[in-house]
């Protein structure tokens, strides 16, 4: 098991919580490797049309779901920055089918901005000859899936696309980039004890990953619909034993979160605070409680918790609620 790099920091640990009883019944199995996603360099077919509707550039910052704040065009179409790019100094890596999968936005005159700071904004031109808007020196893209404002089809794909923020950073990442991501014991009508980060969203665990394994089985398509919990470092916990706290290291480099030695996520379907439509998808994704248990193996609350219906509302979904992906 990797060793656990994360400073912890326990804010007002439920006394309830003191003690933490073992799981049983949690599910491990061999990891399996998710089948790549679309898009990215070379990649991709032009399935949308993601064109702006008028001609003016301008970048707004809006709330997203399940994303947060990101830069949106005049359009309020999500816009994305890729890993494979750079940005100091700014230069696009995305041509011919990865540009018709992720349309570059590109500047037509002078840049109006709507909560982004003008500093930041700048341009790169690209090898036809066009200019590429870019945010912190990272360029930006539309994606071609997206069909209408607020949608973040993109986020995640390939394990290197995703919603910029008013920086060019990676959106829905900010407390991971600022270093510091909290985990809170929470209860979630309907279902009981679970744990929920930052933003009140409530975590997951694969059964298709292996306990107190070295690597996550959730990659490509799959951490697009369940993105994983990422820390740089340091992870405050409210009501967790920090004993269950530890992390991995992902294909990608980044580290993930793990608690109970399982890697936790969220899902990309949960929208608010209390939401849990992840919790029994496809039988393999289930609401991690604070023990480090999956929801319902924890013999302290098991009696309280309850089982994943097999289909509608919270605490249930069937297949079809992962978007289709055999996760």
């Amino acid at each position: 098991m990797l060793r656990t790099r994360i400073a912890v920091s326990v804010a007002a640990a439920a006394a309830g919580l003191a003690v933490l009883t073992a799981c049983s019944g949690a599910e491990t199995a061999q990891p399996v490797v998710a089948p790549a996603a679309a898009g990215g360099t070379g990649g991709g077919q032009q399935l949308g049309n993601a064109a702006p509707a008028s001609n003016e550039s301008k970048l707004v910052v809006a709330d997203v779901a399940s994303v947060g704040q990101v830069l949106t065009d005049q359009n309020g179409m999500t816009l994305y920055r890729f890993d494979k790019d750079t940005a100091k100094p700014p230069k696009s890596n995305c041509y011919g089918d990865c540009a018709k999968a992720w349309p570059p936005m590109l500047a037509t005159g002078d840049v109006q901005v709507q909560g982004v700071d003008k500093s930041l904004v700048g341009k790169v031109t690209r090898d036809d000859g066009t200019e590429q808007i870019t945010v912190g020196g990272w360029a930006l893209y539309r994606y071609a899936k997206d069909t209408k404002a607020g949608d973040a089809t993109g986020q995640g794909v390939s394990g290197a696309w995703y919603a910029a923020n008013a920086k060019g950073g990676k959106a829905g990442q900010a407390a991971a980039e600022a270093g510091v991501v909290k985990l809170s014991a929470t209860k979630i009508d309907g279902l009981g004890d679970a744990i929920t980060d930052q933003n009140g969203m409530t975590l997951y665990l694969f059964t298709k990953d292996t306990k107190k394994a070295k690597t996550s089985a959730c990659n490509g398509d799959c951490q697009k619909t369940w993105p994983p919990v990422l820390s740089n470092g340091k992870v405050e916990l409210q009501g967790i034993d920090s004993k269950l706290l530890g992390s991995i290291k992902r294909a990608d480099g980044t580290e993930q979160v793990t608690i109970g030695g399982w890697p936790v996520y969220t899902f990309s379907k949960d929208l608010k605070p209390g939401d849990a439509n992840g919790m029994g998808v496809n039988g393999t994704w289930f609401v991690i409680e604070p023990a480090g248990c999956k929801l319902g193996t924890n013999p302290a609350t098991a009696a309280t918790s309850q089982a994943p219906a097999s289909s509608g509302g919270t605490g249930s979904s069937s297949s079809s609620d992962s978007g289709g992906y055999s996760y």
